[in-house]
């Protein structure tokens, strides 16, 4: 349990400053260097990063988002046709981040069993 905190805490503090210089990336990177240096069993190797990364952007863009009362977001949720609803496109924007970290930290679980075989 220790190393599932130890992990999504990492995943977000490393996904956080590696924001601050890179793209949206950035966290697919911070995914990926956490699983090859915190290992997580079974599928905790996806899900632990998945929630970290879906909770580290639903946050920052509720953030962003708040600074201009949600209009950029209102705009963009109306061209995606979710409605002009600026938290349903938060969530998106989350899930869509989370699936992409919870990939990435896969990838890095491979390059670790991938090492131990050879």
């Amino acid at each position: 349990m220790t190393k599932n905190i130890s992990n999504f805490i990492v995943t977000i503090v490393l996904a956080g400053t590696l924001s601050l210089f890179l793209p949206w990336w950035s966290v697919m990177t911070a995914a990926l260097v956490t699983s090859l240096f915190i290992p997580l069993k079974r599928t905790a190797v996806f899900f632990v990063p998945f929630f970290g990364i879906l909770l580290f952007w639903a946050v920052y863009c509720f953030i962003l988002s708040s600074a201009n009362d949600f209009t950029l977001a209102k705009k963009i949720a109306q061209l995606l046709q979710i409605g002009e609803n600026p938290y349903l496109l938060i969530l998106v924007t989350g899930i869509l981040g989370g699936m992409a970290a919870g990939v990435a930290a896969i990838f890095g679980k491979q390059i670790v069993l991938l090492g131990k075989k050879g």
